[in-house]
């Protein structure tokens, strides 16, 4: 029998410690990270080095300085006597309403397309699929430029603007919409409406509860005739208030429009374009979705005797929203980074601020930084949202 002596020992701890996986990755990550962080070191030093050259000053101080520039469209408070921090916002503010509108529509619009695709209807079917085809794989860029240039370009000036309805115009200049015109009683409107909202979603929730406990909820009868109710209650509450809420129509002079609200030729081209061609996208994923649904649960869903339109609603489409979110999502952060293609007809999104923050101060690198960290941070806020919700609607096993 042979005793291990004390310097075997320690060659065969020095041998275990090599050979050990864990040890490795460790040593491994660890030279990763010091390689990875002396590039960014030598990336900065070299970047400082070049703006000192140049005699170009580094920092986010330019951002407390006057912009002196104008912003054809801004939801906030905006003049060129304010600075360059309050244009960026205004930009950001622009990319999150035409991000925001195209959303909503194109998931209205696409899960319409999407049913419509799989319609028994042939010509209902048809139309939907030549829809998805032709604007899905046109670019979106050509999309956009065509709505601008040889759609709302092409509109007559104000002048003579077409009149809808007699009290929406649209021109060379946009579409000119009434104006809502606040009226002191606009407020105990607002809570009045808050207070009805709250008391539907309470029985909503309530008949819901009901019906999956006996089998029996708030029949249509009964449901439509509490919402009568509820508009003839905010109807006379909107009387005795003094009619607080008003729209004022805008008129049409010798040669301009005046009054109203004008959404933007560039606003309006950007959001229809941005709009159509994520429906398209979206009316796929929809009937992906659906047909990833296994046929039985439309089978089941006849037999007990339901109508198609509710199997649609109640059995098919809340199964196939556990394949489509995951889609979704990325279509989502398709849509805000897809507008920063604004900048090519001059709507005034992030990019086009930036780009004209970047041309009058020099702060390339700043200006970049901050692009990336902003759309960083939207992104990463959308898909934390879209998992909650695909993590809510997923079935949990038991």
């Amino acid at each position: 029998m042979t005793r291990d002596t004390p310097g075997r020992r320690r060659e065969t701890s020095r041998t275990a410690l090599v050979n050990d996986p864990k040890v490795r990755r460790f040593v491994l990550q660890a030279l990763l990270i010091v390689v990875l962080s002396f590039a960014a070191y030598s990336a900065v030093k070299n970047a400082a080095g070049n703006l000192a050259n140049q005699r170009i000053s580094s920092g986010f101080g330019f951002l407390d300085q006057t912009a002196g520039f104008g912003i054809s469209q801004a939801l906030i408070p905006w003049s060129e006597t304010m600075t360059y921090g309050r244009a960026y916002i205004v930009g950001l503010v622009n990319t999150m309403l035409v991000s925001v509108v195209a959303i909503l529509l194109s998931t209205v619009l696409g899960f319409a397309v999407g049913i419509a695709r799989l319609a028994p209807n042939f010509i209902i079917s048809q139309l939907a699929r030549w829809y998805v085809e032709l604007v899905r794989n046109l670019p979106l860029l050509f999309q956009i430029l065509f709505w601008y240039l040889a759609i709302l370009s092409a509109m007559p000036p104000p002048r003579s603007a077409l009149n809808i309805l007699g009290s929406v115009f649209l021109s060379q200049r946009g579409l000119t919409v009434p104006q809502p015109v606040i009226q002191p009683g606009a407020a105990t409107l607002g809570l009045a409406a808050l207070a009805v909202l709250g008391v539907g979603v309470l029985i909503v929730r309530w008949s819901k509860i009901r019906r999956q406990r006996t089998g029996f909820g708030m029949s249509r009868s009964v449901s439509l005739g509490l919402s009568a109710v509820a508009v003839a209650l905010l109807g006379a509450i909107y009387v005795l208030a003094g009619a607080p809420l008003q729209l004022e129509p805008p008129q049409q002079g010798r040669f301009n429009l005046s009054g109203g609200v004008t959404m933007m030729p560039e606003f309006a081209a950007f959001a229809i374009a941005l709009t159509l061609y994520s429906a398209a996208n979206i009316g796929e994923i929809v009937r992906a979705g659906i047909q990833g649904v296994g046929k039985g649960q439309t089978e089941a869903g006849r037999s007990l005797g339901l109508r198609a339109g509710s199997i649609l609603r109640l059995v098919t489409i809340p199964q196939a929203m556990r394949i489509i979110i995951p889609m979704m999502t990325s279509m989502y952060l398709n849509i805000v980074k897809n507008s920063s293609l604004g900048v090519s007809i001059g709507y005034p999104e992030l990019v086009s601020v930036g780009g004209t923050i970047l041309n009058n101060t020099g702060q390339a690198i700043e200006v970049i930084a901050m692009w990336m960290a902003t759309y960083l941070t939207i992104s990463i806020a959308t898909s934390l949202f879209m998992n909650w919700y695909n993590a809510r609607i997923a079935l949990v096993s038991r």
